[in-house]
Order: C-alpha cells, then sequence, then structure tokens
C-alpha cells in the first residue's frame, strides 16, 4: 500500500485536463507539496492560483519533455530546492489523429517526442534519486491505444505501443533489482476532455469520466498497483488479441466493436483549449 499523505509530487502536463485533476486530488489525500510541469506558461499560472487559493503549496515550473536538457536542469532545479520527488506523473502527452501519409516528418518526430521519447527523459531524471532514497512511484499515463492497431493513429498508437513497452519494462527492471520503487502503466481509452473530441466510441468502450478515471489512477497507486486498463473491455484486449489470428481479431475489432472506425470522426481539441 502506499499514500500521498506528506509526499512531494511531480505531474507532466499538469496544468489541465487531467493531469491538473490529479494535482487538485493528490493534494486533497494530501501531498505535502505538488510540482507542475507543463509547456503552456499562462495555464500553469492559472493552475498555481486555483490551488493556492485553496491553501495548497504548489511549485511551477515551464517544462518541453521533448527537450532532455530542458528536463534534466529542470529535474535538477526541483531536486535541489525541495529534496526529492517522491511519485512522479508521466501524463503529458499529445493527440495526433490522421492517416500515416497526411503526417509530416515533422509531426511524427514530435508526437514520438512527447509520448515516448519525453517519459523516458523525465523518469530518467528522477529514477536515481528514487532508488538512492529507497521510495519512489513513477506513474505512467499511456493509452489502449498501446494495446491494439488502430486506422488513423499510427503515430500516436506507435507512441503509446512504446510507453506501454517501456514502462513495463522498467517495472521488470525494477523489481530485479530489488529496489522498492514502484511503476504504474495506465492504459485507458477515449477519455472525454477534448483532446479526443469527434471520436466514435467502440461498442462497449463508452468516452471515460475524467473525474472518474482520475480517482481509480490515484487508488491504484495508493494500493501498490502495476498496471491499469480501463474500461473492463481493454483488459481483455491483450488476451483476445493473442488468442485469435489477425485477420479474426481484426473482423472483431473493427466490423464488430467498431475500434478501427473510431477516429474517421475525429476533430481534435481546438487550439484555444
Amino acid at each position: 500500500m502506499s499514500s500521498f499523505k506528506n509526499k512531494i509530487v511531480l505531474i507532466t502536463g499538469g496544468a489541465s485536463g487531467i493531469g491538473f485533476m490529479m494535482g487538485q486530488k493528490v493534494l486533497d489525500r494530501g501531498a505535502e507539496k505538488l510540482i507542475i510541469w507543463d509547456v503552456n506558461e499562462e495555464k500553469l499560472i492559472s493552475a498555481a492560483s486555483k490551488l493556492t487559493k485553496q491553501g495548497y503549496s504548489v511549485d511551477t515550473d515551464v517544462v518541453d519533455v521533448s527537450d532532455h536538457q530542458n528536463v534534466l536542469k529542470s529535474a535538477e532545479k526541483a531536486l535541489d530546492q525541495r529534496g526529492r520527488v517522491d511519485i512522479l506523473f508521466n501524463n503529458a502527452g499529445i493527440v495526433s489523429g490522421k492517416n500515416f501519409d497526411d503526417h509530416s516528418m515533422e509531426s511524427i518526430k514530435n508526437t514520438m517526442d512527447v509520448n515516448s521519447l519525453g517519459i523516458m527523459y523525465v523518469a530518467r531524471a528522477f529514477l536515481p534519486a528514487m532508488i538512492k532514497n529507497e521510495d519512489g512511484y513513477i506513474i505512467n499515463i499511456a493509452s489502449a491505444a498501446g494495446l491494439t492497431p488502430n486506422p488513423g493513429m499510427t503515430v500516436y498508437a506507435a507512441s503509446k505501443w512504446a510507453a506501454v513497452g517501456w514502462s513495463e519494462s522498467l517495472n521488470l527492471e525494477l523489481q530485479k533489482k530489488g529496489t522498492p520503487v514502484k511503476v504504474l502503466t495506465v492504459m485507458p481509452s477515449y477519455i472525454n476532455t477534448g483532446m479526443f473530441a469527434g471520436v466514435t466510441t467502440p461498442l462497449l468502450m463508452p468516452l471515460l469520466d475524467p473525474d472518474d478515471i482520475t480517482t481509480k489512477i490515484l487508488d491504484a497507486v495508493e494500493r501498490g498497483k502495476d498496471r491499469l486498463r480501463e474500461p473492463f473491455m481493454v483488459k481483455l484486449t491483450p488476451f483476445i488479441r493473442g488468442v485469435l489470428p489477425s485477420k479474426v481479431y481484426n473482423f472483431v475489432a473493427g466490423k464488430i466493436f467498431g475500434v478501427y472506425h473510431s477516429m474517421d470522426t475525429f476533430i481534435g481539441r481546438k487550439k484555444e483549449d
């Protein structure tokens, strides 16, 4: 069992969406300090203002997780100022919903840099101190897109497959070393935050409520879990994909559940959001 009480928590992409909601909730659950990293300075200021008005202790830093030098410098500052980071939420991410041949080289690189390399950079910056302190929890917000192919999100799926593979491998490495540092890999389907505006939800996979999924993520941390898949059908995806021949799986996923058509109506978040 783990607890947020008196812990120093850092959340990337924490100025809005589920990142901000998790920040609010970890403070409500007794965290000593919340550190928010985000690329949007205006939203950082707004988020910090909302939380400090409630009497909470919050630090902020403008950080681009895809820039490893930026990550290292900001991590060093956080550790110098606070001495430690107990719980790290790798939440920053971007959505790229388009056919592969519609991607520019820049959009391919940006998606992979933020969603795949970014989480590795941040974890690598804080992991040595966690191991030394013999305490730490790294929560990686991946996606159900890391478990199944899906047309219309080729690069996004690739970035999340990488995230899932790295996160679960890191968890096994740390267990093998015998360190008490934990890793939780979170694989949710579409969350109703605006990032996936316009998607057609697959059969038996309704849009996840942000309040509900963030509570489940925090509950999973407190229970010391290493994997969270939501909703229920996502839990079954690896098994179904593993036992069915590829053509049969593609028929089931595409024709019956409609997974392969979910991005056909994708709009995405408006820039002003």
